[in-house]
């Protein structure tokens, strides 16, 4: 749920990277942290494993514009992928306004992925929020993996097995190197942005 702060007529939107261990969230935003103008940025916090994975959250926040007369600010999120750290997932899950489901194109993933997917949608529901309802975009990282000897799934095959009864936008991407990364950010921003101008507008 979006946090209106009229002493400083601002709005602030919370977007959750999400999906399994390792398939490149915290790579997104490390990426959107270092080819962001340094004005419209926040300090982000990472706190990792000792194998470079998300143990709890990092936080970006980056500011688009105005809606009426309050600026917004934009929260980004991961959570870790592991399933042994559910809880944290659901505590980083409090409060959120959009959802980027990060899925990881190597096919050895390909259960780990519907796994995730099904997990945001257990959490969300014990929140009362329906992922039907929420902002929701699907990236599908790691397709620079393509052209070497990783087998990889096909987007028809990521399409079937996760957008099929969703009908969400989706953007190939390496997040490694850029690809889809801020085409995705934009994306759910703009989706992000349009469900809560449309609850500020409802209640006046």
């Amino acid at each position: 749920m979006s946090f209106i702060n009229f002493s400083s007529n601002e709005i602030q939107c919370k977007i959750v990277y999400y999906g399994p261990g390792l398939g490149g969230k915290t790579t997104n935003l490390l990426y959107i942290y270092e080819h962001t103008n340094p004005d419209i940025k926040g300090k982000m916090i990472s706190i990792d494993t000792k194998g470079d994975r998300t143990l709890f959250f990092d936080f970006l926040s980056l500011n688009l514009g105005k809606i009426r007369d309050f600026k917004i600010r934009i929260q980004l999120y991961t959570v870790p992928g592991q399933v042994t750290y559910d809880s944290t997932r659901k505590l980083v899950l409090k409060g959120v306004d959009g959802v980027v489901f990060v899925a990881d194109s190597m096919m050895i993933k390909r259960q780990e992925n519907i796994d995730s997917l099904q997990n945001l949608e257990a959490n969300l529901a014990e929140k009362g929020i329906n992922i039907f309802d929420i902002p929701l975009v699907l990236q599908y990282n790691k397709r620079d993996l393509e052209n070497g000897n990783i087998p990889i799934l096909t987007i028809e095959e990521l399409q079937r097995d996760l957008n099929h009864d969703l009908h969400v936008p989706y953007f190939p991407a390496s997040a490694i190197n850029g690809v889809g990364v801020f085409e995705t950010l934009r994306e759910i921003s703009k989706r992000v942005v349009k469900a809560v101008s449309l609850k500020i507008l409802a209640k006046r």
